[in-house]
């Protein structure tokens, strides 16, 4: 490591050594204390440097080593054993205070580092959650930063608090960054918040994750591939935690559907169109009006199909076809039409929004 310049320039390596032995030096020749500014000042600079600690230590231990082998032969020279005998003791406890002093500011320092890389990383992440720019920069630096990618697949995450500031997610970057994933977090006093970069067929296994990590409502918001549409991406996450019940540690993506997140986007205009389009049939008794919109949003899942539709709701394909029937008189609107069918599609969206925005209040 320390043939490397670059992260131990050469200069400040004599220099460190220099120093640190005249700390030794005056330790061992008694009297006041030794200075413990030098091996305080190195563990800070090494930790900045990004020098490994055992690769430090080793080297106070060559240099006591070395003293040592000085030590030695200097009381060869001079007939002085029985000294080098009294001094051995304390040189190895000099040296051990040594090494205590160097890897206490070692490890104060990394924390220091890893606090403020966090830190930062943390701000980066918002700028992308909210679209904040810097003078200078914007979303592509911001990802870049983070080791996003910049031309595969991202999806946001965003899930409640326990508490005031409280991770519902604990431990989800490191547990990400097991399975290859990359991502970035964000925590404010409310929600959770991260951008995650990933394979397509990674998402299958960011939901399972979630899921194992949930202590809260969490949504996710469909794949995108521009960090420019992190923010729009962070609305449809929200979206889809609102639409869980208070007090429910759940996970629920939203609706990959481009109908969806149009609808999303503006939830006022879309209960209208809702209204609109299905107002005879939500003044229908609940009961009744339930069972009409959860079949009628059941043969759209499953791809106009009644049969299918039948097997999912458990009852006959002809009980699916008259609830059908039921719901063209109603809202006069045909299945066979494309503008009709248009609108009652996009009008069973935004009831799932509209839904999901009474969900949110009811548990604010």
């Amino acid at each position: 490591m320390y043939r490397d310049e670059k992260i131990v320039p050469r200069a400040d390596l004599r220099r460190s050594i220099a120093v640190n032995l005249r700390f030794m030096v005056d330790a061992l020749g008694g009297g006041q204390a030794p200075d413990q500014r030098a091996p305080k000042e190195t563990g800070r600079r090494r930790a900045h440097q990004g020098a490994p600690l055992p690769e430090v230590l080793q080297v106070y231990r060559i240099a006591c080593a070395m003293l040592w082998d000085l030590l030695v032969g200097r009381a060869r020279e001079t007939g002085s054993t029985d000294v080098l005998i009294d001094v051995a003791s304390q040189l190895w406890q000099v040296t051990d205070e040594h090494a205590v002093r160097v890897t206490e500011a070692y490890r104060a320092a990394s924390a220091e580092l890893l606090v403020a890389q966090q830190r930062r990383r943390s701000a980066l992440a918002e700028a992308l959650l909210t679209g904040a720019r810097g003078a200078d920069s914007g979303p592509w630096e911001a990802g870049r930063l983070l080791g996003l990618s910049l031309d595969g697949k991202l999806t946001v995450v965003a899930a409640e608090t326990r508490g005031l500031a409280e991770e519902s997610l604990v431990g989800v970057e490191r547990r990400l960054g097991r399975l290859g994933i990359v991502s970035a977090w964000h925590l404010s006093p409310t929600l959770q918040a991260g951008v995650v970069s990933l394979r397509e067929d990674q998402y299958d296994a960011l939901l399972s994750l979630l899921r194992e990590l949930a202590l809260a409502r969490t949504g996710v918001s469909p794949m995108f591939r521009s960090l420019t549409e992190t923010p729009r991406a962070v609305h449809l996450a929200r979206t889809a935690l609102s639409a869980i019940p208070p007090e429910r540690s759940e996970v629920r993506a939203f609706d990959p559907s481009p109908l969806a997140a149009f609808v999303a986007y503006d939830p006022d205009e879309g209960r209208r169109l809702g209204e609109q389009v299905f107002g005879a049939v939500l003044e229908l008794p609940a009961e009744e009006r339930d069972v009409l919109l959860e079949t009628l949003d059941a043969y759209f899942a499953h791809g106009g199909s009644s049969e299918r539709a039948g097997q999912v709701l458990h009852c006959h394909a002809n009980t699916v076809r008259y609830r059908l029937r039921r719901i063209r008189e109603l809202t006069d609107r045909s299945l066979t039409d494309p503008r009709d069918l248009a609108e009652l599609v996009t009008a069973m969206q935004a009831l799932r929004v509209d839904a999901a925005r009474s969900i949110e209040a009811q548990g604010s």
